[in-house]
């Protein structure tokens, strides 16, 4: 879903969850980010969650399943690796705060090339934000 020459687009998977009894989406922000250059905002993050609840339902945010890496990316290729977060210019901070604000539960799986410590460091970000508590 890194590329936009790829089946995955955001739209593409909604109407495919839609259209399939039992489907759920896996929602990759770093791929969506790297797909569309854009997608990197709390607002965007926001708009996000609320396109799929939009075109899912409440029940899509209360079990999500989120794949959550640092990405190199250009406009032309899309994806070209994951990258450890601190590495990357997503603004996961502002991810989280949208997922806190949506009260969006299930989980969330690190792919970042270190995945223990950007894992680690996800969920002490998420506990200590003063904007997330």
């Amino acid at each position: 879903m890194g590329k936009p020459s790829q089946f995955g687009s955001l739209e593409e998977l909604l109407t495919l969850c839609s259209e399939v009894e039992g489907l759920s989406p896996c929602v990759d922000f770093a791929h969506l980010h790297s797909r569309t250059g854009k997608i990197n905002t709390y607002y965007e993050f926001k708009s996000t969650l609320n396109q799929i609840e939009k075109k899912l339902g409440r029940p899509a945010l209360d079990n999500m399943h989120i794949h959550l890496s640092g990405i190199s990316y250009n406009n032309k290729a899309g994806e070209l690796s994951h990258l450890n977060l601190r590495e990357s210019d997503l603004k996961y901070t502002e991810l989280l705060m949208a997922l806190k604000e949506q009260e969006v539960g299930g989980v969330v799986i690190c792919e970042s090339p270190n995945l223990e410590e950007d894992a680690l460091h996800l969920q002490e970000t998420y506990k200590r934000s003063k904007y997330l508590t």
